[in-house]
């Protein structure tokens, strides 16, 4: 009976390396200039040459047709007593088969197909910590959908998030924190 289920087992295990071509299955997103829960460097802020970090993604679902990156922070404008989220970064249709998105990318460099939504300072682009004061947290958002996404007019954060739900197939969270210069 045991060797019975020990079979079941490793045969399902097989077939399930099998269909995600050995990768993980759980979504994942980090950046080689910070680690998970710590500071992000000043380069990628108002205190220096306010770009994106570089990012990359894991274990993908092979049925994602979409992935959507949302960058914001929560603790606007005072941690100790945050009145808002502000957006830093809305990225949609980002190809599912990236691995990475290199720094201080925007416009035509980014992947055939990305799409970038409107943030909190009324933009398109990246938009680095910039906190007036406090140490805030920044959360790298990654979402791959079933879906592409569409739209008539440029969408905000919130658009896109209406957009995605019962879409949404995985999701993953890096966070970085930033303290003002």
């Amino acid at each position: 009976m045991h060797r019975r289920i020990a079979a079941i087992f490793i045969t399902a295990l097989m077939i399930i390396t099998t269909l995600y071509g050995g990768k993980s299955m759980a979504l994942q997103i980090h950046s080689p200039a910070f680690g998970n829960g710590g500071p992000i460097p000043a380069l990628y802020t108002c205190d220096g040459r306010d770009i994106n970090p570089p990012l990359r993604f894991d274990g993908v679902d092979p049925a994602a047709k979409s992935l959507v990156l949302i960058v914001d922070d929560p603790d606007a404008p005072d941690p100790d007593a945050p009145k808002m989220t502000w957006v830093h970064w809305v990225l949609y249709n980002l190809p599912p088969d990236i691995t990475a998105l290199p720094e201080a990318v925007y416009g035509h460099g980014l992947p055939t197909g990305t799409r970038e939504g409107i943030n909190s300072w009324n933009r398109t682009r990246f938009g680095g910590p910039c906190p007036p004061i406090g140490r805030h947290r920044y959360f790298f958002k990654l979402y791959a959908l079933d879906t592409i996404l569409t739209f008539a007019a440029i969408p905000d954060k919130d658009a896109v998030m209406r957009a995605m739900r019962g879409h949404v197939l995985q999701e993953a969270v890096l966070t970085g924190t930033y303290r003002k210069q």
